[in-house]
């Protein structure tokens, strides 16, 4: 089980920037796959959206349609934590955002099923309105 806690989330207006962190304790994050997941209110009956994801072996990156060029995902091992530095937010962006560790080696980073129960934060609240 990986400990996981994000911070970072808040209120901005449109066309604003936000970075997310993924903080991780007891293990390190640089042995696992990190993704980042969202979901909008009144959308808790759906499946998390895969919006970014890190694959351990080479560090390579995946990014959904809907963020990508907007979000970049990054590891920062001094501080055991992956980011998420979200640009040019739009009101569709407005979720809780979710970070992930897990095994994925692909874009497979991207799909909520790659992840286990307990491997998983417990959200920040991002808010994108004028």
């Amino acid at each position: 089980q990986v400990q996981l806690v994000e911070s970072g989330g808040g209120w901005v207006q449109p066309g604003g920037s936000l970075r997310l962190s993924c903080a991780a304790s007891g293990v390190s994050l640089d042995n696992y796959a990190v993704g980042w997941f969202r979901q909008a209110p009144g959308k808790e009956r759906e499946a998390r959206e895969g919006v970014a994801c890190i694959i351990r072996r080479d560090g390579r990156t995946y990014y959904s349609d809907s963020v990508g060029g907007r979000f970049t995902i990054s590891r920062d091992g001094d501080h055991n934590a992956v980011y998420l530095q979200m640009n040019a937010l739009r009101p569709q962006d407005t979720a809780v955002y979710y970070c992930a560790a897990g095994g994925a080696t692909s874009i497979n980073c991207l799909l909520e099923r790659y992840y286990t129960r307990n491997n998983w934060g417990k959200g920040t609240l991002v808010t994108v309105s004028s």
